[in-house]
């Protein structure tokens, strides 16, 4: 049985947040940053990617939310992120930060637990492995090499939350979403999700948007995840290949209105 009372809120966010038009702040990755800037466009929200280290104190200032990503990592990036961070955290700006490819280097890995370690994060988004790799050691969480999915996930993902103090999101054919005591899954999405580049990263700057106007970060997230889910969903029907799914992903994301958010969430609580 699906939640009802989340499905109501996935869709009052939704209204919410094309109401109110907050700026998100992306230091993202060159990979995506023109189609999560059409994303967040498309959602209701006002997309900036600004990733010099001498201007992301000041824009993060006008901010309802930072977005933080490592798809095409530097030192640079990284410095940026940092002082946009600290900025954000004295100004009360919620952090979601996309662990791209953590796990497999030794760069990606060291400087996405930097962030955790120097920042407050307030959503971890990422699948699986990227999000299990974060344990520190010493960590009571099972190891990386031995996750394969959301579900073998899962008991690790509840202990980790805690440990790291956030709340984690991690994608795939199901979502997974807890801060170690809340527990809930989404089961909104389409298979053609997985063909196209940066759809994880867009769920991140959705996730974004929605902590903008929701500062509850499990039920923020839970309800992004579910309207973008919700979105692949609705794409699918009108697009049977990545090309013309990615587009329709984009026109799926401007047309759902919030009486289709409530009827079409799939949320569980656990």
């Amino acid at each position: 049985m699906f939640d009802q009372l989340l499905a109501q809120k996935a869709g009052k966010n939704l209204s919410n947040l094309r109401e109110k038009k907050p700026l998100i702040h992306n230091i993202t990755n060159y990979v995506v940053m023109n189609y999560t800037a059409n994303a967040l466009l498309a959602c209701g929200a006002s997309p900036v990617m600004a990733h010099a280290s001498e201007e992301v104190v000041e824009m993060v200032s006008f901010a309802g939310a930072l977005v933080l990503n490592i798809g095409t990592l530097t030192p640079y990036w990284i410095d940026s992120m940092l002082r946009a961070g600290k900025r954000a955290n004295e100004l009360n700006v919620p952090i979601i930060l996309d662990p791209v490819g953590s796990g497999a280097t030794k760069l990606r890995t060291d400087s996405a637990k930097k962030l955790i370690d120097e920042l407050s994060i307030s959503v971890v988004r990422g699948n699986a492995s990227e999000v299990l790799s974060l344990a520190h050691e010493g960590s009571r969480t099972k190891g990386v090499d031995s996750v394969h999915s959301v579900d073998d996930a899962a008991d690790s993902a509840l202990i980790l939350a805690k440990e790291l103090e956030t709340t984690l999101a991690i994608t795939g054919e199901v979502d997974l979403i807890t801060d170690g005591e809340r527990i809930y899954r989404v089961f909104n999405g389409h298979e053609l999700m997985g063909f196209v580049t940066g759809t994880g990263c867009t769920a991140s700057v959705i996730i974004g948007a929605f902590l903008a106007i929701d500062r509850d970060p499990v039920e923020a997230t839970t309800t992004a995840l579910a309207y973008f889910g919700l979105a692949g969903e609705r794409a699918a029907k009108t697009a049977q290949a990545p090309g013309s799914f990615q587009v329709a992903m984009l026109d799926a994301l401007y047309t759902i209105d919030e009486k289709q958010m409530k009827e079409g969430a799939k949320i569980q609580s656990q």
